[in-house]
């Protein structure tokens, strides 16, 4: 399968901040999911299973072993698919995944997807640790590939993975079947469609410096730097505009040293300046993510979604794990059983419209703040009064001030979510 064009626009940009750099006792991890522009991406809400054993598991294009249990996680993903650009979990487990290139060639055949490898990690971890042994276990026994976008043009990529909970975060970094894995416990940490864990390497595949040595690409022994070995020596136009996304988030979160928030991740989400919030010829970014992540395991971790394109006209709406909490149907696209162009082979001969309700008010809005100053700049001020609420709404549960039902909590969600397609109505 082909990789795309050697200077296709793709993009994405996950942001941690582990403490000291949080303004309050708290991991924040943030996401903006890069993708071909006209994609919908919904937000899915799978509550904790048991399952028989033996049991199989069907992702986007291949099978896997089923695990006896499985945690409840709220997904945002592109509609398409079974996995998911970014999510958590009910433990407090955060991820987002980037593409990345590196002289490690790109699998022909259909394997995980690197978003399925980033559900079924949050499916199956208690500890973001836990969902790097995962991710590497899986990505072992499967490995990764096929086509990460819904054309008939494959579109192929390995990836890479910021993953958080409570107390600390890791990158993890793969190359086909292998990888590095950096631990964070503490400052701000960034990745941007590009190898970044140099020599500062906690954990890696057996295999990672023998293979590299067997190719040419290290001398060894001695100082092994993973990015540098494995990145490739000519990189195309996409990687150069990642380098420049990269540096620009390093500066954003070391300007907010001490003092990153929820709000704080947010902006730098919105940031048009740097292309971290894009909208470049076919891509854009087509849904965001913020998450509190509070080290107080009696706090409850709160999970900002948008579900709908540029987060700079976007509402980041509260998501928290409570008692009946249910999907929001308004975030949820339509299906289309064994009709779906995914599901025909050939693989996306045609079109379908998976546009979520919520999706529709919010194009409706789009345009309306592009022709219509007047209303356009109204309905833009109620954006911003609909996420001021829901973050004073959760601010007296991460500062310890209030302990509300945890019914209330696992409702919360579903309220914004009616309340903004209310306002494009």
């Amino acid at each position: 399968m082909a990789s795309g064009s050697p200077d296709a626009p793709c993009s994405c940009d996950c942001f941690v901040s582990v403490p000291p750099a949080s303004a309050i006792p708290a991991v924040i991890f943030a996401k903006n999911s890069d993708r071909p522009r006209d994609e919908v991406q919904e937000v899915v809400f799978v509550p904790a299973g048991t399952h028989t054993p033996g049991s199989r598991l069907q992702c986007t294009y291949i099978e896997v072993e089923q695990v006896s249990k499985t945690h409840a996680v709220i997904l945002s993903r592109p509609s398409w698919l079974w996995g998911a650009e970014m999510g958590a979990n009910e433990h407090g487990v955060c991820i987002g995944n980037e593409a990345v290139w590196t002289k490690e060639p790109v699998g022909e055949g259909e394997a995980l997807l690197g978003m399925d490898l980033l559900r079924l990690a949050l499916e199956r971890s208690s500890t973001a640790q836990e969902a790097v042994h995962v991710i590497t276990g899986l990505l072992e026994r499967y490995g990764q590939g096929g086509s990460c976008r819904e054309d008939p043009t494959p579109f192929c990529y390995h990836n890479t993975f910021l993953l958080a909970d409570r107390m600390e975060a890791w990158v993890l970094e793969t190359a086909g079947k292998l990888w590095a894995a950096q631990r964070i416990q503490g400052g701000t940490r960034n990745i941007s469609n590009q190898l970044s864990i140099g020599t500062d390497i906690s954990a890696e595949h057996p295999q990672l410096r023998s293979h590299a040595q067997a190719q040419g690409w290290w001398v060894g022994p001695g100082t092994f730097d993973f990015a540098q070995v494995f990145s490739l020596t000519q990189q195309p136009v996409r990687m150069e505009a990642a380098k420049a996304r990269f540096r620009a988030g390093c500066e954003l979160l070391q300007q907010r040293q001490g003092s990153v928030t929820a709000e704080a991740m947010m902006d730098i989400l919105r940031n048009k300046d740097s292309g971290i919030c894009m909208d470049s010829g076919g891509f854009r970014t087509t849904a965001s993510m913020v998450s509190v992540l509070p080290q107080d395991p009696t706090r409850p971790c709160v999970h900002f979604l948008t579900a709908t394109p540029d987060p700079s006209r976007s509402v980041f709406k509260p998501f928290i794990f409570g008692v009946g909490v249910a999907q929001a149907p308004q975030v949820l696209s339509p299906t289309f059983g064994a009709q779906d162009p995914v599901r025909i082979l050939p693989r996306f001969q045609t079109q379908v419209d998976r546009r979520h309700s919520l999706y529709r008010g919010h194009q409706v809005a789009l345009g309306m703040m592009e022709s219509e100053q007047a209303r356009g700049q109204q309905l833009r001020q109620k954006q911003r009064d609909l996420e001021q609420e829901g973050l004073e709404a959760v601010r007296g549960l991460l500062a310890c001030e209030q302990t509300p039902l945890p019914q209330d909590l696992g409702s919360l969600f579903q309220a914004f979510v009616e309340k903004e397609c209310q306002a494009y109505t």
